[in-house]
């Protein structure tokens, strides 16, 4: 009965990396990210913040601008 645990607990496949804990190989395989510039265009999190910011106050002066004249934004600009 010993012996046939002991060859349950073997593994199955022979590998030439002695068996570690999973403590230690989570450091062995843990890697840093390396340290990039920000881009200066293109989509970045400032420029997508700015041009939300934008979109809001575009939108809010836009419903300002129909409650007040009675007009939609077009034909209170003369589009329509």
């Amino acid at each position: 009965m010993r012996r046939l645990f002991k060859d349950f607990l073997k593994p199955a496949i022979a590998t030439p990396y002695p068996l570690t804990s999973t403590k230690r190989l989570k450091t062995m395989t843990s890697t840093t990210t390396p340290k990039v510039q920000e881009p200066k265009f293109g989509f970045n999190d400032y420029a997508e913040r700015l041009n939300g910011r934008a979109a809001m106050i575009g939108f809010v002066a836009a419903l300002v601008v129909e409650y007040v004249t009675g007009q939609g934004v077009l034909s209170w600009l003369g589009l329509i």
